[in-house]
C-alpha cells in the first residue's frame, strides 16, 4: 500500500528476525489518520523513494535509511553470491548445516555486524518497534532505555571447580544516602533475551533495549541466555585463567572468590628499543654493481612499551585500557591488574609521529641510514620528553644511540676560504679529517674508542657530500689547514643558508632566480592578437632565457596558450632578423637577411600539425610556415631556408635524423615534449641530435610516470645540466622514488626551476575569461579515410538519386541516415563495423588530451551523442584501469553517477550521452569538457557545457570540440554558423536540421 506524502505520515524503524541472517533492520513510512494514530497502511523506505518524504526525515534518517539498504537480503545476495543462485538456493546453501560454506558465512556475519554497529549508533530518540507476524512494522514499540548498563563478571573457585556468571545492571536515577547511584539488577536469563548487535553489545530483554557504558561483546553474554553460570573443571582451570580470564579482568569488572586480583596504579615512562634486522645477502645496486658492504640490506626496528614498575607493556593501539598478568603460588593464583594511561600513551605516541617515525600499533622498520638520522635529529627531544632508548638485548652489535652533532664554519681568507669543523658523537671528539674519509668512501659506521658503534648520518652526507668532495687540504711551515677554493663560491652560497657561511649572490643569478625582475619584450608588429597578462609573462620569460642562451621549458596546464605564447616569439624572431637588416632596408636586402636567418623546427605529434598551422594562420600571418611531412615530402633541407618555421612530427625526425642534423635551425620546439621522456627510446635519440641554436619544449605534463622523464627532456632543452643519466638516476632519481626524499626533491626543483615556468588554471583564474572553447582538427587514419570515401560515395548517389525521384521533403530519412553513417565513420569505423581493426586519428587525439587533463588532475566531461562512440572510449579505459562515471539514457540510478563523479576524487572522467546529460545535472566539479562529435544544434552543446559552467563553478571551464578534417563534421560547423539564427530558434533536433537543408547545403556535405 502506498503512503500519501502529502497526507500526514510517521517513519518507523522495524525489528524483524531473518531466517538466516538473523536480527535486521528495515525503515517504513506508516500513513497517520485524522487522530495522528498509525495506521495499517505502510510501504518500505529506501534510497529510491526517500525523496517522496524528505520533508518528513532528519539528516539521521536519511544516513539510516542509507545504511539500511547496505543490509537488506538482497544486497546481501548481490554481494556475496558470486556464483550467481538464486535468492533462496544461495541461503539453502550458504546456511546448510552440513555442506554450508562457513567462510561466506563469516564474511556476511562481520558484513553485517559492522553496519548494524553504524546503525544502532544513530538509533536513539528514533520510532523503534518489533515487526508483526503479519508484517506490521510497528506491532509493539521498543523501549530504548537512555541510560548504558553495566556488566560486572563473577568468578566463584572452589576445590572442584570455578563458577562464572555475568551480573548486568542498570541505574535507577536515584543515588544512596552516601551518595552512590542506585542500581537494579536486569534479569536477563531464561527471558528470551536477544543480541541484535554483538560488537558493541544491544541487547534487548521483553521490549527493553539495553546499551552498554563499555564496548561490551555481546558474545560474551549470549551463553547465559539459556544458563546460570558456566563451569571451569579444576583440570583446565590455568590454562583457562591465562587465555580467557586475563582478557576478562583487562577489560571488564570482574569480582572473584578463590583468587585475588590486585589493581595497582604506576606512572608509566616510554620505552623505545632499537633492534636491528637483516634482510638480505647482498644488495645490487643502481649502477648493477653489488654493494658488498650489506648496509642497505639492514633495517633497524623501533618498539614502543611503557614501563610500568617492574611490568614492561608494548604500546598496541587496539589494546586493552588495563593490562593483567597471572602469578601462581602454591595452589594460589593472584591477577596483577594494572591499569594504563592511555592518554598518556597516546601521546607519546603522538610526539613520535610528529618528529617523523609514524608508528603503526607501536613498531617501524626502518633502512639503518634512514633510522639513525632519525635519532640523530630527534635525541634531544627525546630525552626531553622522558624516552630511554634501549637496544635489543639480543643484539651481538651494540649501536650508539647518544647525541652526534657537526659544526662547520667558513672563514674567508685571502685566497680561498678557511674551514673549521667539530664533529661530536656523545663524550668522543672525532677527527675532521677522519669523518671527511668515511663520507667520500660511503661508509657510514666507524667503531668508537668505547666500542660502539657509531653510524653517520645520512643528512651529513647529503649536505656535506659535495663540500669534502672539493676540500684540499694544505699543510705548510706555518699551517695545516682545510680550505675550499674561491671558485666554489656558489657551494658557499648553499651552505649559508644552513647558517655555516655568508656570501654575496650574483647579480645575474639572482636574477635568473627572481621572474619578476625579468624586463618586458614588446609584442611584434605583425602579431595578430592579444596576450593575456600571463601569458606576457611567458612571452617575457622565452626572450629573457634567450638573452643568456638558455634552453626552457613552458609547462603550463593544458589550455592555457602554449601555442600562441610560441608563436608571438617566433614572429618576433624574424621581426629582429628584419629589423638587423635596417628599416629602409629594400625587399631584396630583407629577403637577404631573411634568408641569413636560420628558420625554427617544431616537432610535435602527428596529430597536431594541422591544429599548428591553423593556429600560425590566425596569429602570425607573416610567418613562412613549411609542413615537413607525408610519405612523398621531398628531402631536401635546402628548402628550409626559404622558410621561418618547419613544422613536423616525432616520427619523421626519428626517420629523417641523418639529413635533419646537418642542418642549423634558429630553434628547436618540441611540443607534447612528455614524447622523448625515455632516454633510450629511437625519437629521444634523434632529437638529441638536431642542431639548434636556441631549445624549447613544450608539455602539459613534463613528469608523468618518473622523475627520469625531467632528465631527458632537461637534457635537451640545457645539455648536462642535471648531468649524465647515472648520476641522475643515483643523486635524484633513486632518493626521491625509492625512499621519497624531500631534500633531493627539494635540491631538484632548484636546478630545474630557472628553466621551467609553469602556471596551473587556478594561478591564473583572474586572467582567465569565464569559459574557453577550442576546436580541435584531427586527420583520419589511411583505413578510416579508406571507409570514410567508400560510404561517402555510396550514400551520395543514393541520396542524389532519391532526391531526383522523390524531391527533398520525401527524401529526408535517407539523407539523414546517410550523414549519421559518415558522422560515425569520422568518429571511430567500429561504430558502424565492429569487425574493424583499424585505428581512428580522432580518438587517438582525444586520448592524448585526455591523458594530459588526467594527469593535470582535472575532472573531464565527455559527451557524445552516439551510445557507440561512449562503448569505444569505455573499452580503452577499461583496458587502462581508468576509473569512470557513466551516463547514458538507460542509466537508471542516474544520481549515484553524478555524487561518484561529484565526490569521488578518483574518479576524473564522467562519459554522458549528450541526449540523457545534455540538461538538469550540476556538475560543477569538472573543469574540462570534451564534446566528441558536433551537434547539428551548438545550443545543445551550449547546455552540455553549462553542466559544469554554472552558479557554483569556481574554476574556468575549458571546451575542446573534436572535429575530424575533410569529413561531413567540418561541413556541419560551416552549416551551423550559416544557419546560426535559423538554429537559436527552430531547429532543436536532427530532424528539423535535415529539414532546414537545401539540396545545395547536401551537395556541400557530400563533397
Amino acid at each position: 500500500m502506498r503512503v500519501s506524502p502529502t497526507q500526514p505520515f510517521q517513519i518507523v524503524y522495524s525489528l524483524l528476525d531473518h531466517e538466516f541472517l538473523g536480527y535486521l533492520i528495515e525503515a517504513f513510512v506508516v500513513q497517520r489518520n485524522s487522530k495522528g494514530e498509525l495506521t495499517l497502511q505502510n510501504q518500505t523506505l529506501s534510497t529510491q523513494n526517500v525523496g517522496e518524504f524528505a520533508q518528513g526525515l532528519d539528516e539521521r534518517d536519511f544516513e539510516l535509511v542509507k545504511l539500511i539498504d547496505s543490509i537488506q537480503q538482497d544486497t546481501i545476495v548481490k554481494k556475496f553470491n558470486t556464483r550467481k543462485l538464486p535468492a533462496v538456493d544461495f541461503f539453502l546453501k550458504i546456511y546448510d548445516p552440513q555442506k554450508g560454506d562457513k567462510l561466506v558465512q563469516e564474511a556476511i556475519c562481520q558484513y553485517l555486524e559492522n553496519l548494524k554497529a553504524q546503525i544502532m549508533a544513530l538509533m536513539p530518540g528514533k520510532p523503534f518497534y518489533i515487526m508483526g507476524n503479519d508484517g506490521n512494522p510497528a506491532w509493539s514499540v521498543i523501549e530504548w532505555m537512555p541510560e548504558p548498563a553495566r556488566v560486572n563478571f563473577h568468578f566463584d573457585r572452589n576445590a572442584e571447580s570455578t563458577h562464572y556468571f555475568p551480573i548486568i545492571r542498570y541505574p535507577t536515577g536515584q543515588v544512596s544516602e552516601t551518595g552512590r547511584p542506585l542500581t537494579d539488577r536486569v534479569e536477563f536469563q531464561f527471558k528470551d533475551a536477544l543480541m541484535i548487535c554483538d560488537e558493541p553489545a544491544y541487547m534487548m530483554v521483553g521490549n527493553r533495549l539495553y546499551h552498554f557504558g563499555k564496548n561490551v561483546d555481546g558474545k560474551k553474554l549470549r551463553p547465559f541466555f539459556t544458563k546460570n553460570h558456566i563451569i571451569i573443571p579444576r583440570n583446565i582451570e590455568q590454562q583457562y585463567y591465562e587465555r580467557f580470564v586475563t582478557q576478562l579482568i583487562a577489560g571488564y569488572d570482574v569480582y572473584a572468590k578463590g583468587f585475588e586480583i590486585r589493581s595497582e596504579i604506576l606512572e608509566p615512562k616510554p620505552v623505545l628499543t632499537v633492534s636491528e634486522t637483516v634482510t638480505s645477502g647482498r644488495t645490487i645496486l643502481a649502477d648493477g654493481s653489488v654493494d658488498t658492504d650489506e648496509e642497505a640490506s639492514q633495517r633497524i626496528t623501533f618498539d614502543l612499551s611503557f614501563q610500568y614498575g617492574d611490568f614492561m607493556f608494548r604500546f598496541d593501539s587496539f589494546g586493552p585500557s588495563a593490562n593483567v598478568s597471572l602469578e601462581k603460588q602454591g595452589d594460589d593464583y593472584i591477577f596483577h591488574k594494572i591499569r594504563r594511561d592511555q592518554r598518556l600513551e597516546r601521546q607519546k605516541l603522538s610526539f613520535l609521529r610528529d618528529t617523523g617515525l609514524d608508528l603503526r600499533h607501536g613498531r617501524l622498520a626502518l633502512p639503518k641510514t634512514e633510522a639513525f638520522s632519525w635519532l640523530t635529529e630527534t635525541n634531544v627531544r627525546l630525552q626531553e620528553a622522558g624516552f630511554q632508548l634501549r637496544q635489543h638485548e639480543h643484539d651481538a652489535k651494540r649501536y650508539f644511540l647518544g647525541y652526534s652533532s657537526i659544526d662547520v664554519s667558513i672563514r674567508e681568507g685571502r685566497d680561498w676560504f678557511d674551514i673549521y669543523a667539530n664533529v661530536r658523537f656523545g663524550e668522543f671528539e672525532i677527527p675532521f679529517l677522519k669523518l671527511r674519509t668515511l663520507i667520500l668512501n660511503k661508509k657510514r659506521e666507524f667503531s668508537l674508542p668505547n666500542g660502539e658503534v657509531a653510524v653517520i648520518p645520512e643528512a651529513w652526507f647529503t649536505k656535506y657530500s659535495e663540500l669534502f668532495g672539493f676540500l684540499e687540504h694544505r699543510i705548510d711551515q706555518d699551517t695545516d689547514q682545510l680550505v675550499l677554493q674561491k671558485h666554489h663560491l656558489a657551494l658557499v652560497q648553499e651552505l649559508e643558508r644552513d647558517n655555516l657561511a655568508s656570501t654575496v649572490m650574483s647579480r645575474k643569478l639572482e636574477r635568473l632566480r627572481d621572474f619578476a625582475e625579468i624586463e618586458s619584450f614588446p609584442l611584434p608588429k605583425q602579431f595578430k592578437g592579444v596576450l593575456r597578462p600571463y601569458q606576457q609573462a611567458g612571452y617575457d620569460w622565452m626572450n629573457f632565457l634567450r638573452q643568456y642562451r638558455f634552453g626552457g621549458c613552458l609547462a603550463d596546464d593544458m589550455g592555457l596558450g602554449k601555442t600562441v605564447m610560441t608563436l608571438a616569439m617566433l614572429q618576433g624572431q624574424k621581426e629582429i632578423a628584419l629589423a638587423e637588416a635596417g628599416v629602409s632596408a629594400s625587399p631584396e636586402e630583407q629577403q637577404a637577411a631573411l634568408a641569413a636567418a636560420r628558420p625554427s623546427l617544431l616537432v610535435m605529434p602527428t596529430s597536431l600539425l594541422y591544429n599548428w598551422e591553423l593556429e600560425a594562420r590566425k596569429f602570425t600571418p607573416d610567418l613562412r610556415v613549411m609542413i615537413y611531412t607525408g610519405t612523398y615530402r621531398d628531402k631536401n633541407t635546402a628548402q628550409f631556408d626559404q622558410y621561418d618555421l618547419i613544422l613536423t612530427s616525432y616520427g619523421i625526425v626519428r626517420i629523417d635524423i641523418d639529413l635533419l642534423s646537418h642542418y642549423q635551425f634558429n630553434y628547436v620546439i618540441l611540443d607534447e615534449s612528455q614524447a622523448i621522456k625515455n632516454p633510450s627510446s629511437h625519437i629521444t635519440r634523434a632529437v638529441m641530435q638536431l642542431n639548434t641554436k636556441h631549445r624549447l619544449i613544450l608539455t602539459g605534463t613534463p613528469l608523468e610516470n618518473s622523475t627520469m622523464d625531467l632528465w631527458s627532456q632537461m637534457s635537451f632543452i640545457n645539455p648536462g645540466l642535471l648531468g649524465s643519466q647515472s648520476f641522475f638516476r643515483n643523486e635524484f632519481q633513486v632518493p626521491i622514488e625509492k625512499r621519497h626524499d624531500e631534500a633531493k626533491t627539494g635540491r631538484l626543483y632548484g636546478l630545474i626551476k630557472p628553466f621551467m615556468l609553469r602556471r596551473n588554471k587556478a594561478q591564473v583564474a583572474t586572467d582567465l575569461p569565464e569559459k574557453v572553447e577550442s576546436v580541435l582538427f584531427s586527420d583520419m587514419t589511411p583505413d578510416q579515410e579508406r571507409q570514410y570515401e567508400e560510404a561517402k560515395s555510396y550514400y551520395r548517389n543514393l541520396i542524389l538519386e532519391r532526391i531526383e525521384e522523390d524531391g527533398m521533403a520525401r527524401s529526408q530519412m535517407i539523407v539523414l541516415q546517410g550523414l549519421t553513417k559518415l558522422r560515425q565513420i569520422a568518429n571511430h569505423p567500429r561504430m558502424v563495423d565492429a569487425d574493424y581493426e583499424g585505428d581512428s586519428g580522432k580518438l587517438d587525439d582525444m586520448l592524448m588530451r585526455l591523458e594530459t587533463a588526467i594527469g593535470e588532475r582535472h575532472k573531464v566531461l565527455v559527451f557524445s551523442q552516439f551510445i557507440k562512440h561512449l562503448s569505444v572510449v569505455r573499452q580503452y579505459l577499461k583496458e587502462k584501469n581508468i576509473k569512470y562515471a557513466y551516463l547514458d539514457g538507460s542509466t537508471t540510478d542516474r544520481q549515484s553517477q553524478v555524487e561518484l563523479f561529484q565526490t569521488d576524487d578518483s574518479v576524473r572522467l564522467f562519459l554522458i550521452s549528450l541526449k540523457a546529460g545534455g540538461l538538469g545535472h550540476n556538475l560543477t566539479a569538472a573543469d574540462y569538457v570534451f564534446i566528441l562529435d558536433p551537434w547539428w544544434n551548438p545550443a545543445i552543446e551550449a547546455q552540455a557545457v553549462d553542466r559544469a559552467h554554472r552558479i557554483g563553478q569556481q574554476k574556468t571551464v575549458f571546451t575542446y570540440k573534436f572535429i575530424s578534417r575533410n569529413t561531413v563534421e567540418e561541413k556541419i560547423l560551416a552549416l551551423q554558423r550559416s544557419k546560426q539564427q535559423l538554429a537559436g530558434s527552430l531547429i532543436t533536433t536532427e530532424e528539423n536540421f535535415v529539414k532546414s537543408l537545401t539540396k545545395e547545403d547536401i551537395m556541400v556535405l557530400l563533397e
